[in-house]
């Protein structure tokens, strides 16, 4: 694709969000941030280029290398992949925009201890396994709320902003969107949540449609 073919895709995925969000309401407001992880700093140059400001990476040293390649542009860095206790230094040498995957209270217990060593707060999401899948991380959906808010009392340079989970992996839309409806709903009862992070690239418009009010888009954001 040429720039001006690429704008217009690009132009195309935005009006689906749209157009999900709008069948919630008119006030409803969707946030894309773009998931850089399989691409390059010139591929993120180039869709900044066309309007988006908010990426995603999902390994610590990449975030570091192409937010200090990109350092010229005024760009909203967003951590979403699971972090290991040992790189929580490197990440908060970074001190990006949003962590998405705050997964269990021992990380929790250890940024906290971090941060306040540095005197810095960081915004965070508690990730939720809404499916209950091996496969992913994050809390139960039983024990998240108490686990939002005790974290919250407990560490106050975290900053708790919110939820994020990762629809269920199955074929059944049914199933993928009862995922989606166990996060809203837990983020629903949550004393001063702003942010539902659900969807990407294959399901975002059911997670929209189900609450999500930030989506993760990677590969169709870049499929060039």
């Amino acid at each position: 694709m040429n720039k001006e073919e690429y704008k217009l895709y690009i132009d195309d995925v935005i009006r689906r969000v749209e157009f999900a969000r709008v069948r919630v309401s008119a006030h409803h407001i969707v946030k894309i941030v773009a998931i850089s992880k399989y691409s390059t700093a010139k591929e993120i140059e180039e869709l900044y280029s066309i309007g988006q400001r908010a990426y995603g990476e999902n390994k610590v040293q990449d975030l570091r290398a192409k937010s200090e390649e990109l350092k010229e542009l005024p760009i909203e860095w967003h951590f979403v992949g699971n972090l290991q206790k040992n790189k929580i230094n490197n990440l908060l040498d970074i001190d990006p925009t949003l962590f998405h995957a705050l997964d269990s209270l021992e990380l929790a217990y250890e940024l906290q201890k971090k941060l306040k060593a540095r005197d810095m707060t960081l915004d965070c999401l508690l990730q939720i396994n809404s499916a209950k899948e091996d496969s992913k991380h994050g809390f139960m959906p039983e024990t998240a709320k108490e686990s939002y808010e005790k974290i919250a009392k407990e560490c106050p340079n975290i900053n708790l902003k919110g939820v994020m989970s990762i629809g269920a992996h199955s074929n059944d839309i049914g199933v993928i969107k009862k995922s989606f409806e166990t996060t809203y709903k837990i983020y629903s009862e949550l004393e001063g949540a702003t942010i539902c992070s659900m969807g990407m690239s294959g399901d975002f418009e059911l997670a929209i449609e189900c609450g999500s009010n930030m989506v993760r888009l990677g590969s169709i954001m870049f499929n060039k």
